[in-house]
């Protein structure tokens, strides 16, 4: 059953404080692991989550225009300007904000959501942490995922069609085809476009699905 948008801030609430917790236990050489999204390490990561709470809407899009209206451009230089902050820093920009409902434009409160928890994996596989979420949060952004507002930044176009998506532990399914399973976790990380979450993913569709990934 579909959340709804206060339970949804409800969980973005706590993926941020339990992240903020695994964050303060971080040693130095942690901090400057390579993560999931490529270029950045685990400390540019955490800069980037603290861009919603750094940055008015209309001061981000003067950002954007700057950089010849390249988001990504904006997004990489500004993440690794806040990485400079302390890590103490860090990690209370994202407990302090938990609750704060910054949304962008047409993305809705699964945006923020997703952020939370494929950032916090971004982080946390590198490092060998647990990756397991509570099955609720894994779902909700699943759910997210497979509408149209995620192919604004999370989903490339066509990279679900024609598949049928299951989760082996939280009791999630998602559409009609060959079949693509795996750990909810691993999911989420490869329709993000992370092929890390590809290696548990089992099913007669894994092929067609990471051709799409990787492509």
């Amino acid at each position: 059953m579909a959340v709804t948008e206060d339970e949804t801030w409800a969980i973005i609430a706590s993926e941020r404080r339990d992240l903020a917790d695994a964050m303060a236990r971080f040693t130095p050489e942690q901090w400057a692991t390579p993560s999931l999204c490529e270029g950045w390490t685990v400390r540019v990561v955490a800069g980037h989550l603290t861009m919603p709470f750094e940055m008015s809407l209309p001061k981000a899009m003067i950002g954007v225009i700057r950089h010849g209206g390249n988001f990504d451009k904006f997004a990489d230089v500004t993440s690794r300007r806040l990485a400079e902050q302390t890590t103490d820093a860090l990690v209370h920009q994202i407990r302090d904000n938990a609750d704060n409902h910054f949304k962008p434009p047409g993305g809705g409160a699964g945006a923020p959501l997703t952020d939370a928890v494929v950032h916090g994996l971004d982080m946390k596989v590198p490092l060998g942490l647990p990756t397991e979420r509570p099955a609720d949060h894994v779902n909700a952004v699943l759910d997210y995922l497979m509408t149209r507002a995620a192919t604004r930044g999370f989903v490339k176009k066509g990279r679900v069609d024609g598949l049928h998506f299951v989760t082996t532990d939280t009791g999630w399914a998602y559409g009609e085809g060959p079949e693509v399973s795996g750990p909810g976790w691993a999911l989420a990380l490869a329709l993000t476009g992370r092929p890390a979450g590809l290696e548990p993913l089992i099913g007669d569709g894994v092929a067609a699905f990471r051709r799409r990934v990787t492509a």
